[in-house]
């Protein structure tokens, strides 16, 4: 009789023990992975990593952070969420964010977007709530002068994205939303120089650290006259160059051009000063592309 009572209260237990991982396992959040497939990253560097985001009754739910290597792999792809908040998910939004973040709201910079469409989100810089443009329609004209400097003296040192002499804007750019900036860059010699950062073609932008002791015209641009950077010598030669304009992140995470860049120029080998020139639309070649799916 012993026997069997010892044996009918294991039985107990166990039947009890069963009962109680079965409520554990009904009161625990369900989840599901959220998948990315995005191209057109570029690494952030140590002090920034990008995050995704989903829309869940109109506020914002992460979904995890990720880094890109240098050929523009993600570190991860799959993300555990809630089931309850995926299928509630509206939108996707990929944002840039400083790493470490003690912010827990994601910051203004939205890089890519998109509307999910039963379980998928087709991602893209021109949605809504990214940066609302593709940039295909972007124009870009600019003349080699160097109007700080003496008159006639190392003009093909200087590049001013103006459209036509007397100066008038050269650029044609939508507004950006906050969390960007534009910014001029010439490539010399595999280096890029910035010509500074500005939010309007229509006014001067923000840098003139490398220009003379004369007046330069109210435009994006540069004279490339003192102050050279490592590895770069002023006055130089434009001739044979690079010009371009990028989008940048506010705050930016790095010292050269960012992934966007929607006008590009190869500078002729006989490019003459004080004569415009054209650039090219080179926004479909960077713009980052992709889908999340739920």
């Amino acid at each position: 009789m012993k026997t069997k009572k010892n044996l009918s209260l294991v039985g107990l237990f166990m039947v009890a023990l069963l009962a109680s991982c079965t409520n554990d396992s009904n009161d625990s959040p369900q989840s599901q992975n959220l998948t990315l497939n995005i191209t057109g990253l570029e690494d952030l560097g140590p002090n920034y990593k990008y995050e995704g985001w989903i829309m869940v009754d109109g506020s914002p739910v992460t979904t995890g952070t990720f880094s890109v290597n240098s050929t523009g792999v993600l570190s991860q792809t799959s993300f555990p969420i809630s089931s309850t908040n995926l299928s509630k998910a509206s939108k996707f939004i990929l944002t840039i964010e400083p790493f470490p973040d003690s912010n827990p709201a994601p910051t203004a910079t939205h890089l890519l977007a998109g509307d999910f469409a039963s379980d998928n989100a087709a991602l893209s810089i021109g949605a809504p709530e990214a940066l609302a443009n593709n940039f295909t329609a972007a124009k870009g004209k600019y003349v080699l002068a160097t109007p700080s400097d003496a008159d006639n003296t190392n003009e093909k040192s200087g590049l001013w994205f103006i459209g036509s002499l007397p100066p008038t804007a050269g650029l044609e750019l939508p507004t950006l939303p906050a969390g960007w900036k534009y910014e001029g860059w010439v490539v010399i010699n595999g280096t890029p120089v910035t010509t500074g950062t500005f939010t309007t073609p229509s006014g001067a932008d923000a840098f003139n650290g490398f220009s003379g002791a004369l007046g330069t015209p109210p435009f994006p641009g540069e004279d490339f006259i003192k102050n050279a950077p490592s590895g770069v010598t002023f006055p130089t030669d434009l001739s044979g160059k690079t010009a371009v304009i990028s989008i940048e992140p506010f705050p930016d995470n790095s010292p050269k051009p960012f992934l966007l860049k929607p006008l590009l120029a190869t500078i002729s080998a006989t490019a003459m000063d004080h004569v415009v020139y054209s650039m090219a639309n080179n926004a479909i070649a960077t713009n980052p592309t992709g889908t999340a799916k739920k």
